[in-house]
């Protein structure tokens, strides 16, 4: 990836419309680093007291580095972050710093991050007034620090977060689902850290960069109810254990809401967002003489039918000129959803993230579009659980994927994007990235 403010050789959109894309989400990622964002954000020492800095997330790792290395040397700092497996980056995993950095399952909680998310509760117990407590959080976080509320256990979590990354639910209802089944979640780490003063710091990968849906809100006031909880559950028919149903609807587990003491004199900075990514691609494009109009960073829906949309657009764009004019890129950001359908007897589980999803469904609504090429990738390295960020749309992919006698359609039925992109050699895979401002998306008109 090329540096920030760093001059880029020329690239052409028309002549080389694979290098440009893969640019324009190089930028959107390097503007989200935590070692490029997060100087601005920093709290002052504590005159007097301690400085325990905690969090989790899929930039847990990176935001600990930055941290730890823009810290003072002479103001005494201790540490503890969980991020996802092979996401603490080359240096800070080589030579360790004052943060201790744990390793944990994403996007299905376990055990590491069960015992990771104790030893957070049990560092900040005791705390004084005179003592801070920084909280680095990103997504990720609600399944990296799992703590299972009073009377439900870790595969209790398990089996309701499986169900619910199944199910279609959007970010927030997911995180409100996850709070009130969890011990730290929802505000509860910050009561534990009272009376400390709690600076949060965050990167958002939320529509709406609402700070209390970001990794479902550990050090931050929550306004939703374990009502809505339960709602949630029965809107996407999800089975509850015994005890997560009698939790909610007894109430008991109900979070801290704002206005709470325990929140007083708290602070809360956003660090990097998707618009400011999306702006950075865009700053980039036009740079390359190519005009870029963003169109949101909140776009949310089923993934397949969101990929139509941007055809739709794309084609009106590419027929009529209209509503913008070519040679043009559409930028977009959010979180979108993918219900996973049935299988049918015998057949495969499918792989493929919300990324891939939306790209057949767009390249199946292009029609072969003549020169339309789309990117969409997850700005955290990973689609889903699959090794690739995202891929490519060619205005030839269903042509070439014919001649491979593969059915765009039938891949989609079954969930099954990974597969579809890999035979055609069009995965993106930069590996983890070490942050998180969520779906990328961009699609070239030229």
């Amino acid at each position: 990836m090329t540096e920030p403010g760093r001059p880029l050789p020329r690239i052409s959109a028309a002549e080389e419309p694979r290098r440009f894309l893969r640019a324009l989400y190089d930028r959107a990622v390097q503007r989200a680093l935590p070692a490029h964002s997060l100087a601005a954000w920093l709290p002052a020492p504590p005159a007097r007291g301690r400085t325990v800095v905690i969090g989790a997330g899929k930039a847990g790792g990176a935001m600990a580095a930055a941290f730890d290395a823009l810290w003072p040397a002479a103001s005494p700092m201790t540490g503890l972050v969980i991020t996802r497996y092979d996401h603490v980056p080359p240096a800070y995993r080589a030579k360790p710093g004052r943060i201790e950095v744990v390793e944990a399952s994403h996007p299905v909680p376990d055990a590491a991050g069960r015992a990771a998310a104790e030893r957070i509760t049990t560092l900040v117990r005791g705390l004084t007034a005179d003592d801070l407590v920084v909280a680095l959080v990103s997504g990720g976080a609600s399944a990296l620090l799992s703590l299972p509320a009073a009377g439900l256990t870790l595969e209790d979590k398990q089996a309701v977060n499986k169900a619910l990354l199944a199910s279609g639910a959007a970010i927030d209802e997911m995180n409100c689902v996850r709070k009130h089944l969890s011990a730290i979640k929802g505000g509860r780490l910050a009561a534990l850290c009272a009376p400390a003063r709690v600076v949060t710091l965050l990167v958002s990968d939320v529509p709406g960069d609402e700070p209390a849906v970001i990794g479902s809100g550990p050090t931050l006031p929550d306004p939703t109810t374990c009502a809505d909880a339960l709602a949630i559950c029965r809107r996407y028919g999800i089975t509850l254990p015994p005890a997560a149903e009698a939790g909610l609807v007894s109430g008991a587990f109900e979070t801290p809401k704002p206005g709470a003491s325990i929140f007083a004199g708290h602070e809360v900075k956003m660090t990097a967002t998707p618009q400011q990514s999306l702006e950075a691609a865009a700053e980039l494009a036009r740079e390359c003489g190519i005009e870029a109009h963003v169109l949101s960073d909140e776009v949310e829906g089923e993934s397949r039918e969101v990929g139509k949309v941007h055809a739709a657009l794309a084609r009106a764009v590419a027929r009529r000129q209209a509503p913008f004019a070519k040679p043009c890129v559409l930028l977009s950001g959010g979180e979108t959803t993918v219900t996973v359908r049935p299988r049918a007897p015998g057949q495969t589980k499918g792989r493929g993230g919300r990324a891939g999803e939306f790209l057949l469904g767009c390249a199946i609504s292009l029609q072969r579009e003549s020169g339309v090429h789309v990117l969409a990738a997850d700005t955290d390295g990973i689609d889903g659980i699959e090794a690739n960020a995202g891929a490519i749309v060619t205005p030839d992919t269903l042509a070439r994927a014919e001649a491979q006698g593969l059915k765009a359609a039938e891949f989609l039925d079954r969930n099954d994007a990974y597969s579809f992109f890999a035979a055609l050699g069009d995965l993106v895979v930069p590996g983890p990235t070490f942050t998180n401002v969520n779906d990328f998306r961009a699609v070239l008109i030229a």
